[in-house]
């Protein structure tokens, strides 16, 4: 057995969580291999909407197995809280809830260096979440780090004053910010108890064997490719490898191991925080696909920056991540508009290319546009693809030409019911 893999193609926000929930009917194991509670995968079902930051999107799926892989930072505080939620609107998740030892812990402290960090940067700050994310991921590279294991040791609590003790001077830096330490260090010593309350794992065995046994096991990630710290538009990017490649060292799988990789785009663009967005549209229209998207965000609710779609930007992180068919969600967003734009190539230095420049913050990029006629009609009720307006279907297939993939689920709604499938090439429901 192999292990797809569902990401989104984009700066994130592509309604990865949607997509995984959907598919996750048809899998054995649900697998998050990184990022942290920055990520907000938001589901609606039976008049319901449930955001996730940690916890994987099979969560709601009766049976499932879902994991929380080594790649993964974990803050206690924010899992606590998404296990209460849970517990409330009956969600049986004990013993499908599994964690992994390996996964680093975010402390109140990584929260406070984030906040710290990202005020004293004034105008040329990042977009930070400002969720310690990068603190933590600086001290597991740095091996400083905690992790989940550690809180089973007996020496646990000398590792964690003496972490505390060097976040506390590297404070000294910078000026001072309102931050309530005491009661957050409170707060999290007591999550703890819940983090101790799930089964962890040895990630990496636990999966392998998984794949022996015959399981079936989807990968999600977190944050968009555009976003991975190698090949995103840094230094605004996360501190993660969202790609593909990511799932190998967040999982502890080999890479014949990866099977079907399923790549998310909405049928526009958006990004949230600071950095390049060529396609951005800083105008009346951004605002208005801001509106009809209610494109703001589900972990910080800052509104979205929106723009047309960026082919040469999916294109290439199709490339990166070897997608092998595609998901278009948000579709029914353009349902108002006359005529829609997409971005076919670049102008750089007065050429035109497909190909992102090196540093794309830096370069002066002209997007070169293809209009394409509107449907003007809404997408309600529609459950098969014919059924799709045609001149919806021939921007659909205008997309598919161009990135050389086949799109084969189109998301018409944010409600689990609206997905319509053309053919998936993995187990579906």
């Amino acid at each position: 057995m192999a292990i797809d893999v569902i990401l989104g193609l984009q700066w994130g926000d592509e309604g990865k969580g949607k997509i995984v929930d959907y598919l996750a009917a048809s899998y054995d194991v649900v697998a998050r291999f990184q990022g942290g509670p920055n990520a907000g995968h938001t589901l609606k079902f039976d008049g319901k909407k449930f955001v996730l930051h940690t916890v994987p999107s099979g969560i709601f799926r009766p049976g499932l197995i879902n994991l929380i892989g080594n790649g993964v930072v974990a803050d206690p505080i924010t899992l606590a809280e998404e296990i209460r939620k849970l517990e409330e609107a009956g969600v049986d998740f004990k013993g499908r809830l599994l964690m992994a030892r390996k996964a680093h812990l975010i402390l109140p402290t990584h929260r406070y260096l984030d906040a710290a960090s990202e005020r004293a940067k004034g105008k040329a700050k990042i977009g930070s979440t400002l969720k310690g994310i990068g603190p933590t991921y600086m001290d597991k590279t740095g091996r400083n780090g905690l992790r989940v294991g550690d809180i089973m040791q007996r020496n646990f609590e000398e590792h964690y004053r003496n972490l505390k003790e060097k976040h506390l001077s590297l404070l000294a830096i910078y000026p001072d910010i309102d931050f309530g330490l005491a009661e957050e260090e409170e707060k999290w010593m007591q999550s703890l108890e819940v983090l101790r309350s799930l089964e962890l794992v040895d990630g990496e065995y636990y999966i392998n064997q998984a794949l022996r046994e015959g399981k079936r096991i989807l990968a999600e990630g977190a944050q968009g490719s555009m976003l991975d710290i190698d090949f995103g538009t840094y230094p605004f990017v996360t501190s993660s490898n969202t790609i593909t490649a990511g799932v190998c060292t967040g999982l502890g799988v080999a890479p014949d191991k990866i099977g079907e990789v399923i790549g998310i785009s909405k049928a526009y663009c958006t990004r949230v925080g600071s950095g390049p967005f060529p396609t951005e549209q800083d105008n009346e229209l951004g605002e208005r696909l801001r509106t009809e998207g209610g494109e703001f965000g589900a972990t910080t609710g800052r509104p979205r920056r929106c723009g047309w779609i960026d082919l040469p930007q999916l294109k290439y992180t199709i490339m990166l991540n070897g997608v092998t068919q595609l998901a278009i969600t948000k579709i029914d967003v353009l349902n108002n508009f006359d005529t829609i734009q997409v971005a076919t190539a670049y102008e750089v230095d007065g050429r035109l290319t497909d190909e992102l420049p090196y540093d794309i913050c830096e370069t002066d990029i002209s997007p070169a546009y293809e209009a394409f006629q509107g449907w003007r009609q809404s997408l309600e009720g529609i459950t098969d693809y014919q059924g799709i307006p045609l001149a919806a279907r021939e921007y659909l297939r205008a997309l598919e030409a161009y990135l050389g993939v086949p799109i084969t689920m189109v998301s018409t709604g944010p409600e689990r019911s609206k997905l319509i499938v053309k053919r998936v090439n993995a187990p579906t429901p």
